[in-house]
């Protein structure tokens, strides 16, 4: 999924922090029953991952992404554990060309015309300001 299609499923994308692994499966489905399907949870906790694995595993529905990603480990572990996106607060373009190559859709932050201008070049075009 590029990220315009899932600009597309999720206008509104909720940030989530989830400080315990039992609460990741029903906020999921809380959340989607809603009708938000797009869901990023972010590495803030050091519960993350888990999370995002149990969300992956029993809300099959959801489109799962992880945020506050920062280098190529946490770009691979959100892709390990089933994430179709990711969400980083800034852009390299090591970064960039890394979740291209896994197949991890990729929002990066940009807030420098230096950012915006290096995403551009690796031909990403929808950033997140």
């Amino acid at each position: 999924m590029n990220t315009l299609d899932l600009a597309k499923e999720g206008p509104v994308i909720p940030v989530i922090v989830i400080n315990r692994v039992e609460d990741a499966v029903p906020m999921a489905e809380a959340l989607l029953e809603g009708g938000i399907k797009v869901l990023e949870v972010t590495l803030r906790s050091a519960c993350a991952l888990q999370a995002m694995e149990q969300i992956a595993k029993h809300v099959p529905d959801a489109i799962l992404g992880s945020g506050t990603v920062r280098n190529l480990k946490d770009a691979q572990a959100s892709f390990d554990v089933g994430c179709k996106f990711a969400v980083s607060p800034g852009y390299t373009s090591e970064l960039g060309q890394f979740a291209r190559k896994i197949g991890l859709s990729l929002l990066p932050g940009v807030s420098t015309g230096s950012e915006i201008m290096t995403a551009n070049a690796d031909d990403y075009y929808f950033l997140k300001l």
